[in-house]
């Protein structure tokens, strides 16, 4: 087994895994309706997809999809969320993504991230887990979760919104991903 250490704080071994944790590059989500994160090598096992005072222009909730070479997977998702306030709890629920519950105004900020784990390399299966704070509008605390099963190897996360049409603009988003 061949082992190379080269001071990255990683170490890459045979198989074109990197053992350790690998930083995408932040982008400003401050336009456009969607924001890709491409090329994944295929040893990925777990991506962290991060937010930082993400909001949009419309009330759509945001939502982060999976791909394969061919683009986003937009359907066959199992994914839930509730956001939490002093005074209510309201469940958002989505087949087309990993939904984000924001409650839905424009003016919301959201910050945070979403774990997402191969559980099942053979299968493909994915599981998700986040929590996020949105401040803006309201202040509220949003916890979500949910799994899907892709037609092949995971190279790409999109994010964007449930309707698809709202533009990102305020904050950034970035990634983490590990072998």
């Amino acid at each position: 087994m061949a082992v190379t250490i080269d001071g990255s704080a990683s170490v890459t071994i045979n198989n074109g895994a990197v053992l350790g944790i690998t930083s995408g590059t932040a982008v400003a989500s401050t336009s456009g309706t969607s924001i890709d994160f491409t090329g994944l090598p295929a040893w990925v096992k777990r991506i962290t997809v991060m937010f930082n005072g993400v909001s949009t222009n419309g009330t759509s909730y945001p939502l982060i999809q999976l791909g394969i070479s061919s683009g986003p997977e937009t359907s066959g998702y199992s994914s839930n969320s509730s956001y939490f306030t002093t005074a209510t709890a309201a469940p958002a629920t989505s087949t087309a993504g990993f939904v984000i519950n924001n409650i839905g105004t424009a003016a919301q900020l959201m910050s945070g991230h979403l774990v997402l784990t191969l559980l099942n390399p053979a299968t493909y299966l994915w599981v998700a887990s986040g929590t996020f704070i949105g401040t803006g509008t309201y202040t509220q605390t949003a916890i979500t979760g949910g799994l899907k099963t892709l037609s092949g190897t995971l190279d790409r996360v999109r994010i964007t919104t449930v309707i698809g049409t709202d533009t990102f603009d305020a904050g950034s988003i970035n990634i983490l991903y590990e072998g």
